[in-house]
């Protein structure tokens, strides 16, 4: 696969000028790389990062004068602002900007190694992109960002806690983001996407149910895009859960 950024800058950005431009944060993988295929197909052009640069080259598409990559740790943030500067620069522009990078791991045992690398990428990359994102927005007056979060945000886990503690800040901060940007109307829009159950590396424990297929869970990510929705349960069945998570009693949700 063709690397654009390899190419002298003016040939790259001419590829790009009138195209809708987006950069995918975790596109190596699960539903950031579907994202990446499906954006592709609709005429974007994709900026797309990851820590496992030898996954780039998985990504399916034909366009390879469409798509720059760059190598990116979330965990780094001393890096995170000046890379997806790097691929505006590359792409001449942002139009749309999503966010599927994110870890979660069992920890029963509370080792808080576990729980601090979650955190780190959970929270502080998060963070850290997210806001990079709504002040570039801001500055150009429009712009759609998008974050993966979880169905997991609405309720604790004693298997994974910081997993849910953190999609739960997820959610939360989105939300602020949005009043934060309140007065830029309909030109800047924040989507929260809340998958529960896909078929990714992520999806560890036995006895799951309501498991979708990562195809399906971005082609309906990609319609809440299209439709600018604010928050977007993913498939939408999960709808319901999110519901009975919100009422259920504690005593009840401690047995589960």
């Amino acid at each position: 696969m063709q690397n654009c950024r390899k190419l002298p800058f003016i040939l790259c950005l001419s590829t790009f000028v009138q195209m809708k431009k987006a950069i995918i944060i975790g596109a190596t993988s699960g539903i950031g790389k579907s994202l990446a295929e499906i954006i592709l197909l609709k005429g974007y052009a994709v900026g797309v990062t990851g820590r496992r640069e030898e996954l780039f080259q998985s990504i399916k598409t034909q366009e390879t004068s469409k798509i720059v990559f760059k190598k990116m740790d979330v965990q780094d943030l001393s890096t995170l602002e000046s890379t997806c500067n790097e691929l505006v620069h590359l792409m001449g522009g942002l139009d749309l900007f999503i966010i599927s990078a994110g870890i979660g791991d069992e920890n029963k045992n509370l080792n808080f190694d576990v729980e601090h690398s979650v955190i780190k990428t959970n929270i502080q990359g998060f963070t850290c992109i997210a806001d990079w994102a709504l002040r570039y927005f801001k500055v150009q007056g429009y712009g759609h960002l998008v974050n993966i979060s979880s169905i997991a945000g609405i309720r604790g886990n004693g298997i994974a806690p910081s997993y849910n503690a953190t999609k739960a800040y997820q959610i939360n901060y989105l939300e602020g983001l949005r009043i934060n940007a309140k007065k830029y109307g309909s030109s800047i829009t924040i989507t929260d996407a809340r998958p529960g159950f896909v078929d990714t590396a992520m999806a560890k424990s036995e006895g799951l149910f309501w498991v979708a297929p990562v195809q399906k869970a971005a082609e309906q990510i990609f319609e809440a895009i299209k439709q600018k929705k604010k928050v977007v349960y993913i498939t939408k069945r999960w709808r319901l859960i999110a519901l009975l998570l919100r009422i259920i009693p504690f005593s009840i949700l401690k047995r589960l």
